[in-house]
Formats: structure tokens, sequence, C-alpha cells
């Protein structure tokens, strides 16, 4: 259950309003990034994406983002036939009670920076787009989506640190030229709740220092109850949804919950009228992993490996989706930067390269989706005449 499901209808409706503009229009000359993403819009394709996670430990110099090693991973995920890469620097938080982010993570955050944006540079070189999403790392172990400061001032201390936190990255994101940014990630206490009003003037504020397209990464059980979707660009969504009920599933049963999931992309898409981006999307290498996707792989002994059910699971979410002209794309979680390191995640963990879900994402890749720009079969909208949003 959502926190928003906790709070009286009321209280949620008025932050809603607070939230949302007036209406979405284009913005001034010059003030849009150019090479963002336009989902039905002329020329566009949608976004086949991959995130390459960082390797920042200091045990393991030389082989991070902006490293020969990460050129290797880059150049994989092109032959793939992936357009975009997301790229996910992170930033420490102690506790759930949400006392400041650190910015620095396992090295400096001004060398973390300097390693983002040559990462985003060698990407721009290989003809790739680049998603940058700033995540936070509990130290805790718990999941950040339930940060919850305990009082008032908490919150604002809370909002002043993960603001400057956010911002230095929309600095980097401005100077490499990075066609999406994503303002946070499954911070569901603050975006579903009558906290989200402070979580919309964050938005505001990026878009002073990032002229690009904004999205946020909501979990996919409350992007629904996720009030500050009127001030993005792009709805994003870290797209973990069950397919099945019940271990032992058939493909046909797990196709079935693709279908459901794309009838709830479509009814959100409508309802906003933007584009819906998969920011993330994953299935870990064992029996049934679309029963519960989220589940983390660490925290699994024993596993066995097997590659038919992670490839099922990913042919029973795209197929259907392919098919939504509302559906941007999506981002596959996830490689790492260095592709010879195997330490990184367990041999049941998310990644697909090297597998037959590598085959499924790649089938995909090549495939012509109906969010492509053409052909384009009659009844189908017209292309949107602001980047990112639908007429």
């Amino acid at each position: 259950m959502s926190t928003a499901r906790a709070l009286a209808s009321g209280l949620l409706l008025a932050a809603a309003l607070l939230c949302r503009p007036a209406k979405p229009g284009p913005r001034g000359p010059g003030s849009v990034n150019t090479r963002g993403p336009r989902a039905g819009a002329e020329g566009a394709r949608a976004v086949r994406g991959i995130t390459v996670g960082p390797i920042e430990n200091a045990y393991h110099p030389g082989v991070g983002y902006g490293s020969p090693a990460y050129a290797r991973t880059l150049d994989e995920c092109v032959r793939s036939g992936a357009t975009w890469v997301a790229i996910t620097p992170f930033g420490r938080v102690a506790d759930l009670t949400g006392r400041g982010v650190d910015p620095s993570f396992e090295q400096p955050f001004t060398k973390n920076r300097e390693d983002v944006r040559r990462s985003i540079v060698m990407a721009h070189e290989r003809g790739l787009e680049v998603m940058l999403v700033p995540h936070l790392w509990v130290e805790s172990g718990e999941w950040r989506a339930k940060i919850d400061p305990p009082t008032d001032a908490a919150w604002d201390s809370w909002t002043r640190s993960y603001g400057a936190f956010v911002r230095g990255w929309a600095e980097v994101a401005q100077s490499a030229h990075v066609e999406l940014f994503s303002a946070g990630v499954e911070l569901r206490s603050w975006v579903t709740t009558s906290r989200a009003p402070s979580f919309a003037a964050l938005i505001r504020e990026l878009r002073g220092i990032y002229k690009g397209q904004i999205t946020y990464s909501a979990n996919w059980d409350d992007v629904d109850d996720t009030v500050i979707l009127g001030e993005l660009d792009v709805i994003g969504v870290n797209a973990f949804y069950p397919l099945a009920e019940k271990d032992g599933a058939p493909f046909d049963v797990l196709l079935e919950g693709g279908k459901r999931v794309r009838s709830r992309v479509h009814a959100l898409a409508e309802t906003w009228q933007k584009p819906v981006l998969f920011t993330e999307i994953g299935y870990t290498t064992r029996p049934d992993p679309a029963v519960r996707p989220w589940e983390w792989p660490d925290a699994m002994k024993g596993v066995h490996v097997d590659e038919v059910a992670q490839a099922d699971a990913y042919r029973a979410l795209l197929a259907p989706l392919l098919d939504e002209p509302r559906f941007m794309g999506f981002f596959v979680w996830r490689v790492y930067a260095d592709p010879d390191d195997v330490s990184q995640e367990a041999e049941w963990g998310f990644s697909p390269r090297a597998k037959l879900a590598e085959l499924v994402m790649r089938d995909a890749f090549a495939a012509t989706w109906a969010a492509d720009p053409a052909p384009r079969p009659r009844g189908w909208p017209a292309p949107a005449r602001t980047p990112g949003l639908f007429p």
C-alpha cells in the first residue's frame, strides 16, 4: 500500500493541483535541448536503451565511467542495437531519516563528476543518446522510497540537501548536452504525499540549470499516485510489474500480464497527455522472475540459473508494448562499466549480457515500433509539435 493511499484524498488532490501546471506549452527559443527525446515526433525513433551501471569503487581503479573498459561496454551497446544509454551516479544516504545526501560515492564528488562528464562525451561520440539518472544509495540497506524525515524541519533540511545533490548533476547534464535528465528515483514518500509541492518546486529550479527534457523515475506501483507528473516532459517508470501471480505460469499467462501493463501505460499517457518511458526494466536469471521482478539478487542463495525464464519474461513484457504508440521506449537494467568484471552481480542477476534475454533485447531493438515515426498507419495521432508532449 503506497503512502498516498494512507492520506486523505482531499490532501492529495490539493498537492496535485499545486504541482500540475495550468497547461503544458512550448518553452522559449533555445530553451529545449533539441537532441532530447521526442516521442512521436518526425524523425525520432523510440528509445532503445541500456543502463550502464558504475564501477566507482576505489578497489577497482580505471574501469569505471569514462575508462577504456567503459568504452568497450559502449561498443557492445552499439552492436546490440541500442540507441541510448542511462548513466547512474550515486549519492549516499545514511538511513531513512533523510539526514542528508553525501554526494561523494567511493570517490570524491568532483572526480565522479569528471568521470561521468567524460562518459557522456564518449557515448555521444558513438552516436548514443544519454539519460542521466542520479541515484541514492541507502547505507542501512533499506529502500529509498521510504525515506521520511520525522519533522517538518527535518524535511526542509532533506529537501535542501537532496536539491544540492541533484542540481550538481543537472549542471553536468547541461554542460555535457545530455538528452534526458531524471530528477529522482523511487522517492515515494515525497512525490505521492502532501510533501510533493516541494519536489515540484525543485523540478522548476532544475529547469533554470538544465535546458533539456526532464523525467522522474517513479516505481511501477506508485506512479498512479505520483502527483508531480504534470511538471515532467516524459513520464518515467521503473517498470518491475509482475506478469503473473503464481510460480510456474506458462508463457501465455505472462503475455496476458504484458498486455495488462500495456493497458496501464496507455491509460497513464492518456491521463497526462505525455509519453511514457520505462526508465528501468529487468528480470533476474532464475525461475519465475516475472512473479516478483523487484527481488534483489544479492539477497538470494542457492539459485538455479534459468535463462529461458528470464528471456520469456522479457518477451512477454515487450511484445505488447512495441505496438503501443504512446510507449516511448525502455532502458534495460543493466550492464556494467567494465564488461569483463563479473564480480558486480551473481550469475542469476539482472544483466541480460551473453544470455538468451540479450537475444530478445536485440530483437526488440531491431523491430519497428508503433512509436517510431514511420510508417505511420492511418488513424494514429499527428506528430507532437512540442518535444516530449502529445498535442
